[in-house]
C-alpha cells in the first residue's frame, strides 16, 4: 500500500504549482501536460499556450514527438518567466550513445529555443547503449545544461544496470502507470532509491472510465472518472502528465485539488490493477529497438 500524502487541512494550498522535490532538491510540478502525438505547429502551440494560461507550469515533450519547435514557440509567446516553467524532453532510441546523445540534446535545445532543460530523460532502455547515454546525461547535468536527469520506461533491472557505474542516481523514472497497471515493483525500487515516479498515459486513453468504482466516486465528489484517477495519482505521490489539446479538458484535468479520496477509496481503486495485462503501450523488455 502506497503512502497517502495529503493530510487534513492541506487542500487549500494545493494547486497546479504543487511540486515534488527531487533528490537534488529541484522542484517538479506534480501535474503537467503531455504532448505526445500533438502535431507540430498550430495544434501543439495552442495546446501548450492554453495549458500555461490555465496555470500549468510543467510541459513534457520528446525528440520522438516531433513537436519541440511548437512547444518552444508556445513558451516564447507566453508571458510566464522561463524560470517558472518546467520543461521535459527526451533522447530517442536511435540518438543514444555518448556522443550521439550530446548532439541530440543540442538539437532539442535549439528546437525548443531554450537556454536549458529542466528534465532530460532517456526515452527507452536501449540494450547496450543506455549506460553510455546516461554518462552523456551526467555530463549535461554537471555542465549546468539541465536541472535534472532521469529515465523513462526503465524497470528495476535496467535501473540496477545503469546505477552500477553511474555517478548520479536518476531523479525521475517516467513509466506507463494507472490504476490498471500499478508497476508496484518498479515503484518500490524507485522509492527505495529516491527516484520520483512519473506516469505517462495516466488515464490509459480512457479505456476503463466506466469502471463502477470510478463512476461511483465521480458521482460522490461531482468529478469525472479522469479526475478521480488523477487524484489517485496525486495522493500516491505520482507525477502525472495527461495529454489534451482541448482547453476545457485541460481545465478538468487540473481541477483535482478541492477534494480528497479516503484511504478506503484508494484501496478500492487499487483493485482495478490488472498487472501486465493492463498495459496500453509496449513492455520495455519487448520493445522493437
Amino acid at each position: 500500500m502506497c503512502k497517502i500524502l495529503i493530510l487534513e487541512g492541506e487542500r487549500s494550498v494545493l494547486s497546479l504549482t504543487s511540486t515534488a522535490k527531487l533528490h537534488n532538491d529541484v522542484e517538479m510540478p506534480r501535474l503537467g501536460l503531455g504532448v505526445y502525438k500533438m502535431e507540430d505547429g498550430k495544434e501543439v502551440v495552442e495546446a501548450v499556450k492554453s495549458a500555461i494560461e490555465l496555470g500549468y507550469r510543467h510541459i513534457d515533450t520528446a525528440s520522438f514527438y516531433g513537436n519541440e519547435e511548437g512547444v518552444g514557440k508556445a513558451i516564447k509567446e507566453s508571458d510566464i518567466p522561463r524560470e517558472d516553467l518546467f520543461i521535459t524532453t527526451k533522447v530517442w532510441n536511435d540518438e543514444q550513445g555518448y556522443e550521439n546523445t550530446l548532439e541530440a540534446f543540442d538539437r532539442s535545445l535549439n528546437k525548443l529555443g531554450l537556454d536549458y532543460i529542466d528534465l532530460y530523460l532517456i526515452h527507452w532502455p536501449v540494450p547496450g547503449k543506455f549506460t553510455d547515454t546516461w554518462k552523456a546525461l551526467e555530463k549535461l547535468y554537471k555542465d549546468g545544461k539541465v536541472k535534472a536527469i532521469g529515465v523513462s520506461n526503465f524497470l528495476p533491472h535496467h535501473l540496477e544496470e545503469l546505477m552500477k557505474d553511474a555517478e548520479i542516481t536518476p531523479m525521475v523514472n517516467q513509466i506507463e502507470l494507472h490504476p490498471e497497471l500499478h508497476q508496484q515493483q518498479t515503484r518500490e525500487f524507485c522509492a527505495a532509491n529516491g527516484i520520483q515516479v512519473e506516469a505517462w498515459s495516466p488515464l490509459a486513453k480512457g479505456k476503463y472510465f466506466d469502471a463502477p468504482v470510478l463512476k461511483e466516486l465521480a458521482e460522490k465528489y461531482e468529478k469525472t472518472p479522469a479526475q478521480i484517477i488523477l487524484r489517485w495519482d496525486f495522493q500516491n505521490d505520482i507525477v502525472a502528465i495527461p495529454k489534451s489539446t482541448n482547453k476545457d479538458r485541460q481545465q478538468q484535468n487540473a481541477d483535482i485539488f478541492d477534494f480528497e479520496l479516503t484511504e478506503e477509496e484508494i484501496k478500492r481503486i487499487d483493485e482495478l490493477n490488472l498487472d501486465e495485462k493492463g498495459r496500453t503501450g509496449p513492455h520495455p523488455d519487448e520493445f522493437d529497438y
